[in-house]
C-alpha cells in the first residue's frame, strides 16, 4: 500500500499487543515492517502520513480482532453445552503437553483436529511446574503451558483444562511436589490448612498463565476441572469423616473462583462415584462409563435432573507397567463405544488420543495385592489412537471415518508423519564405575538410614553405605525400601531387592572390615490409591540382619542425575556387575525420531544432549526408549547411560525406526519374581 512507509516501534509494539500470539496478522505485521526497514536500511526515512495510515487501520482491525473474540460465549444451560447460545457436543481428545516435545506441539493438535475432534483436554502437573520450592517454570521448553493452549486456539480446537490440583495421570506423585511430604504438619488431598495453603498458591500461580485465555476473555479455554476422581479417594478414605471429604472438594472449587477462572466448572468420577465425586452447582462428567442410561440417571441425580452428559474419560488403550503384558483395546471396540455416544448426544474426551512419554523420572506407580508397586513405562503410548510418536493407526483411521459419518464439519487432510530414522548402532567408547565416583563425593554421614526426603532428593538414586568392622552373615532385610535396590558387598553384586515382587531379603555374609553398599532407586511414587499419602522414598525404615537393627556409621551418596552426567577422559572404567555411567557420541546427518533398543541392556536411564530420556529395564514390556528428532541436532550428538546392574553388557546401542512395545522377557522377569541373582 505503501512501500516505503515504516511504523515507528512504538507503535508497532502497542498494535502487536492487540492480536492473539502467533497469529497470522502478528506474521504479516512482522513481515512486513522487517521489509520495510531492509528497503529504507541507508534511508533513515522517517514515518510519513502512509505510515499512520497503516498504523491507524491495523489499529481499528485489531480491536475489530479483539472485540471478535470477546463475542464468543460457552455455557451449561437447558440440558446442552452453548456456544454463543447454540448447543455443541464436544468431541474432546486428551493429550498433555509435558509429555510431547513442545516442537511437536502443533503437529499433534493437527493430527487430534484432523481425526474429527473440536476439543483438546490437558491436565497440569503442579510439580513439572514448581521445580523446586517455590521455582516456577510457565516459560521455558514444555513447561510453556500458554503458548501450548495458543497453539490449539490456532489450530481451532476449544480447550479443556484440568489442573487438579491432583492429576493420577500415571504422572509422578499424581502431580504433587514431592517435597510436601516434607511437612509432618501437611496432609495432601484432605481439608488440611497447610496443604490447601500450598494449593492456593499453585492455582494462583497456574491462573496467573491461563486465566485470560478463557473464553470469558478471548481464549479457548470453556470448562476446568475442580479436582479429579474424588470421588474414588472418599472411597478408598472411609477413615477421612465425610464432612471433611465436603469441606476439602469444596475449598478446591472456591480456589479456582477466587483465582479468576470465571468459565463452567464440572468434576470427573465414575458415575458410581458421584457421591463422593460431585460439588453442588456443578456438572459430573463420568469416567469409564459405557452404559448410556446409567450415565444420564447418575447426571440427572445430581445436576438437577437435567445434562449435558459428558464422559470426561473414554479408554481407547490403558496404562501400562514394568514386568505386565502391554495393553490393547481393538479398534472395533472403541468405534463400537464411541458410537454409542454418539447416537445418544453424549459429550466425550477420549483419554488418551495421544498418550505422549514419561521423560525423565515423570512416570507414576500403582499397586495392587500381588505388588507393593507398579511402576509405569516410560512409554505412555496407552494404546492411543495416535502413538507415542504421533503416527496415524488403524484406530485413528477407524475413528475418524465413524466420525465422518456423524460431524457436519470438514476434516482437515492427515499431517504428514513426522520422518523416523535409523542410525548405525551407537557406541558407547568411554565409561566409568560408579563406586569410583562414590570415592571422590562427600556423603551425607549419619547414624540412621535417611530417606531421599531427608538428604533434600526427589528423584534418582541413592547409595547406602556402610562398613562393618566385624563379619556378620545372615538375611538381610530391607523393609523400608523403596523401591528397587542392587546390593554389594566389597563392590561384589550379591543379589536384588525389588519392591514390585514383594522381595525384601537375601542372604548376606560380610567379613570383617567389608562394606555394604545397597544402591537404591526411586521407580516412581504411587499416583493412585488411599496409599498416595505414603509416598517417600529411599529407605525409609532401619536396616535389618538376623533381627538386629544395622545402626551407626551410614553414609549416603546422592545421585539424583538432575543432569547429563559427563565422563571425564576417555579410558574405560567399568567392572562387570558394578553400575556405570557409558557415554559416548553420534554422527545424525538429518535429524529425525529415533528408537533406542535396550533390549539386551539391563536398567538404568538414557541421556541425549542433556535431555533424560526415561527408564529401560529388559523384563519389558518396553524395549525401545522414544528418541523425539527435535531432541537431535545436524552433526554431533552425546549420549549418556546409567545402567545399574551392568551383566556382560556390550557398550552398543542399536536404533530402530519402529517401537518395541509389547515384548515381555519371560527369563528374565522370571528372574525378577525369584530374585536367583542379579538380572
Amino acid at each position: 500500500m505503501f512501500p516505503n512507509d515504516c511504523l515507528p516501534s512504538g507503535s508497532i509494539a502497542k498494535i502487536l499487543r492487540h492480536f492473539p500470539a502467533g497469529g497470522r496478522a502478528i506474521s504479516w505485521i512482522q513481515r512486513r515492517q522487517a521489509a520495510c526497514h531492509l528497503r529504507n536500511h541507508r534511508r533513515k526515512a522517517r514515518p510519513s502520513w502512509g505510515a499512520v495510515f497503516v498504523a491507524t487501520w491495523l489499529l481499528c482491525c485489531a480491536q475489530c480482532s479483539l472485540l471478535g473474540q470477546q463475542k464468543h460465549t460457552f455455557a451449561i444451560a437447558n440440558s446442552q453445552f452453548m456456544y454463543d447460545g447454540k448447543a455443541v457436543q464436544i468431541h474432546s481428545g486428551e493429550m498433555h503437553f509435558a509429555r510431547i516435545p513442545r516442537q511437536y506441539w502443533r503437529h499433534r493438535l493437527q493430527m487430534l483436529k484432523a481425526m474429527g475432534l473440536n476439543t483438546v483436554a490437558t491436565y497440569v502437573f503442579w510439580n513439572y511446574h514448581e521445580t523446586a520450592p517455590g521455582v516456577w517454570d510457565f516459560k521455558t521448553g514444555n513447561h510453556d503451558i500458554a503458548a501450548f493452549i495458543r497453539t490449539a486456539q490456532e489450530v481451532g480446537l476449544f480447550v479443556i483444562l484440568r489442573p487438579g490440583p491432583y492429576a493420577c495421570a500415571e504422572w509422578e506423585f499424581g502431580g504433587y511436589p514431592w517435597w510436601l511430604e516434607k511437612d509432618t504438619g501437611l496432609v495432601i488431598r484432605t481439608y488440611n490448612q497447610p496443604f490447601l495453603d500450598s494449593c492456593n498458591t499453585y492455582i494462583r500461580h497456574l491462573a496467573a498463565q491461563v486465566k485470560d485465555l478463557q473464553i470469558t476473555h478471548g481464549g479457548p479455554i470453556i470448562m476446568v476441572q475442580a479436582e479429579n476422581e474424588f470421588g474414588s479417594y472418599v472411597a478408598q478414605r472411609k477413615d477421612i469423616p465425610a464432612e471433611q471429604h465436603t469441606r476439602y472438594k469444596l475449598a478446591i472449587e472456591g480456589l479456582l473462583k477466587q483465582a479468576g477462572f470465571d468459565i463452567p466448572l464440572f468434576t470427573s468420577d465414575g458415575s458410581w462415584l458421584f457421591n463422593g465425586g460431585a460439588i453442588e452447582g456443578i456438572l459430573p462428567a463420568a469416567n469409564g462409563e459405557d452404559n448410556v442410561d446409567s450415565l444420564k440417571k447418575a447426571v440427572d441425580r445430581y445436576h438437577h435432573q437435567e445434562g449435558p452428559y459428558m464422559v470426561a474419560e473414554f479408554y481407547p488403550g490403558w496404562l501400562d507397567h514394568w514386568g505386565e503384558p502391554f495393553a490393547n483395546v481393538t479398534a472395533s471396540d472403541v468405534v463400537g463405544q464411541l458410537e454409542k455416544y454418539l447416537k445418544a448426544g453424549v459429550s466425550f474426551n477420549i483419554y488418551m488420543v495421544h498418550g505422549g512419554t514419561n521423560f525423565g523420572f515423570t512416570s507414576g506407580a500403582n499397586y495392587d495385592g500381588g505388588h507393593d508397586i507398579q511402576p509405569d513405562l516410560t512409554s505412555y503410548d496407552y494404546d492411543a489412537p495416535i502413538n507415542e510418536q504421533g503416527w496415524a493407526t488403524p484406530k485413528y483411521i477407524a475413528i475418524r471415518e465413524l466420525l465422518k459419518r456423524y460431524v457436519k464439519n470438514p476434516f482437515p487432510p492427515i499431517p504428514k508423519q513426522i520422518p523416523a530414522i535409523a542410525l548405525p548402532p551407537i557406541q558407547l567408547h568411554k565409561s566409568v564405575d560408579l563406586f569410583s565416583l562414590k570415592s571422590a563425593m562427600q556423603p551425607v554421614a549419619s547414624d540412621s538410614i535417611l530417606t531421599f526426603e531427608d538428604l533434600n532428593q526427589g528423584y534418582g538414586y541413592v547409595l547406602y553405605s556402610r562398613k562393618f568392622t566385624e563379619s556378620v552373615k545372615g538375611t538381610l532385610v530391607v523393609d523400608g525400601l523403596r523401591d528397587y535396590a542392587t546390593v554389594y558387598v566389597n563392590r561384589h553384586c550379591v543379589g536384588i531387592l525389588n519392591r514390585v515382587m514383594k522381595k525384601y531379603s537375601l542372604p548376606v555374609d560380610i567379613p570383617d572390615n567389608a562394606t555394604l553398599d545397597i544402591l537404591v532407586e526411586n521407580m516412581g511414587r504411587i499416583n493412585y490409591g488411599a496409599e498416595i499419602v505414603h509416598n517417600t522414598k529411599g529407605i525409609i525404615s532401619p536396616v535389618m540382619i538376623n533381627n538386629q537393627k544395622i545402626e551407626g556409621h551410614w553414609k549416603m551418596y546422592r545421585f539424583p542425575f538432575a543432569s547429563m552426567p559427563v565422563i571425564r577422559g576417555t579410558e574405560s572404567g567399568e567392572k562387570t556387575g558394578q553400575p556405570a555411567i557409558y557415554g559416548g557420541s553420534f554422527l545424525v546427518e538429518t535429524p529425525g525420531d529415533i528408537f533406542l533398543n535396550m533390549k539386551k541392556w539391563d536398567k538404568g536411564i538414557v541421556f541425549v544432549n542433556g535431555w533424560n530420556l526415561g527408564r529401560y529395564w529388559k523384563v519389558g514390556p518396553q524395549q525401545t526408549l522414544y528418541l523425539p528428532g527435535a531432541f537431535l541436532k545436524k552433526g554431533k550428538n552425546e549420549i549418556a547411560v546409567f545402567e545399574q546392574i551392568n551383566e556382560g553388557i556390550i557398550p552398543s546401542i542399536p536404533t530402530a525406526s519402529q517401537p518395541v512395545l509389547t515384548t515381555l522377557q519371560q527369563e528374565k522377569y522370571a528372574d525378577l519374581i525369584q530374585n536367583v541373582g542379579p538380572l
